[in-house]
């Protein structure tokens, strides 16, 4: 009977007109012959055409097709590294020296689709399905706010039980959470909620929007439309490409400000994806006037169930991983990067000196998982595998001694930095600015109420050189408001003030 209400739901999802509004001629945007003529096109770049690519990128615009497929096809060591020093001068332009810290929460496995790489897919008799209540989602917050996040992703399944009234609701009920500080025992509550969940039509989006959401992020998966078929049956919702492809513009059209986009990297050959990622971006700049807020290239992982997961001819390997998110980095140099917990503790530890913005840490993918730590110890309930299980602190820890601040900040959505307007910053290299004055203010917090006294010794004198490179720099001084502000706002957090912001 359940079965059969499903697919009376899933019927209803997909509408056709809020596709056909945003083709070109009938087509979509992904061009394939256009994207192989261009990496064909580009073998064996000349040096100088590679050294004037980067000061496009050190300029903060986007790159075109054939600059990126010039940058994909570098085969020189010496130069390699050239782009590589490159991708983190554009990522400290644009973003400065922090990285901001999330965490994702999974709250429902139950979906209608069947994925091939995926341990949620619906064939997959070995998953345990579970979908968290809304008290069950509160003690997940909490678990979360007690490693001293400020930020969660929302993950779910697509299935009628998770639908965007139930999105919404859990929206809802995780900022309803408020838990003290281990140390200092202030309160302390999620300040940003962002949703990965399935494509939807418009009016679900605006519910969501009601409900507070940030970021709505939707992966393409692969954009080669034979592999997407071949991964995702026809006969369920995921299995219509456009439908997927055009989600973010919808998202724009629904008054959604800050949209993402990503692809699982391992489906297809990478050096396509990127292209894919890149026709997306360009896309929604030339529909919308913005880009993505986010880029995601996650790897693919063993998953239950999948054993195209395991053995895809095109696993993406260490070095070529290395390759494709700096030239990311450099093709799309407003979007923040985020490297995620798929990846092991030694390739993140690189990756992120290659331009990434954001990563997430002491993560559980299992449904309950941070109440209920039994949950995350069963493989055979995982969505995928997971290779860098580290506590919070730990990666601080390590994000420090590498010269970066940790971050927990979400002002810019709370202070109207969104959309066009954080684009416009972003390109002007001005609301880098903000995320430095803001990743002391919220790194002071957690030095304060959670860290470790092994942190505390590694971020207070990283706290203080920030500091100190606030104080010196021209802008501030030509802003002495902003400035005054600032140091008011510091020592107020100091005497015990919190969710203080710039």
């Amino acid at each position: 009977m359940e079965k059969e209400l499903t697919g009376k739901w899933a019927q209803g999802v997909i509408v056709r007109k809020e596709i056909d509004k945003y083709l070109i001629d009938g087509k979509d945007f992904i061009n394939e012959e256009d994207i192989f003529y261009r990496l064909k096109k580009n073998v064996n770049p000349d040096s100088k055409l590679i050294h004037d690519i980067l000061q496009k990128s050190l300029s903060i615009k986007t790159l075109a097709p054939d600059e990126t497929a010039a940058l994909l096809n570098v085969t020189s060591p010496e130069i390699w590294e050239e782009i590589f020093q490159t991708a983190l001068k554009v990522k400290k332009k644009v973003y400065d020296n922090r990285i901001v810290f999330f965490a994702p929460l999974y709250c429902s496995n139950f979906c209608v689709n069947n994925c091939a790489y995926c341990g949620f897919r619906e064939a997959n008799n070995r998953e345990v399905r579970r979908i968290l209540t809304l008290d069950e989602i509160k003690r997940e917050t909490s678990s979360v706010l007690n490693e001293g996040h400020k930020r969660l992703i929302l993950v779910f399944g697509e299935h009628q039980r998770s639908d965007a009234d139930y999105m919404a609701a859990a929206v809802k009920a995780v900022y309803s959470v408020e838990e003290p500080a281990p140390i200092s025992g202030k309160r302390s509550s999620i300040r940003r909620v962002n949703i990965n969940a399935a494509p939807m039509e418009m009016a679900k989006l605006k519910l969501l929007k009601e409900a507070g959401i940030g970021t709505y992020q939707v992966f393409q998966e692969t954009y080669h439309h034979e592999t997407y078929r071949k991964v995702h049956p026809a006969n369920t919702l995921k299995g219509d490409y456009q439908w997927r492809l055009y989600a973010l513009h919808r998202a724009i059209d629904a008054g959604l400000d800050d949209v993402a986009i990503g692809a699982l990297f391992g489906l297809y050959d990478w050096r396509f994806e990127v292209m894919g990622m890149l026709y997306h971006t360009l896309d929604l700049e030339r529909q919308f006037g913005i880009g993505p807020h986010t880029l995601s290239f996650p790897r693919m992982t063993p998953a239950s169930g999948s054993a195209l997961s395991a053995d895809s001819p095109y696993h993406v390997s260490d070095e070529d991983f290395k390759k494709l998110v700096a030239v990311l980095r450099l093709s799309v140099p407003t979007a923040g990067m985020i490297i995620t917990a798929r990846e092991k503790a030694e390739i993140k530890r690189e990756v992120i000196q290659l331009g990434c913005t954001q990563t997430d840490a002491s993560t559980r993918i299992g449904i309950g998982a941070y109440s209920d730590q039994k949950t995350e110890s069963d493989l055979d309930k995982k969505q995928f595998t997971i290779g860098d299980p580290r506590d919070l602190d730990d990666v601080i820890q390590e994000v420090g001694k590498l010269g970066f601040i940790s971050s927990f900040c979400t002002a810019g959505y709370r202070c109207g930095r969104t959309g066009e307007t954080i684009m416009g910053m972003l390109s002007h290299c001005e609301e880098g600015k903000f995320c430095k004055l803001n990743a002391v203010l919220t790194f002071r917090e957690y030095l304060t109420d959670y860290a470790s006294e092994a942190t505390r010794e590694i971020g207070e004198p990283l706290i203080l050189k920030e500091i100190r490179e606030i104080e010196s720099m021209d802008y501030f001084k030509n802003k002495p408001h902003l400035l005054q502000k600032f140091r008011s706002e510091y020592s107020e957090i100091l005497s015990g003030k919190r969710d203080l912001y710039l």
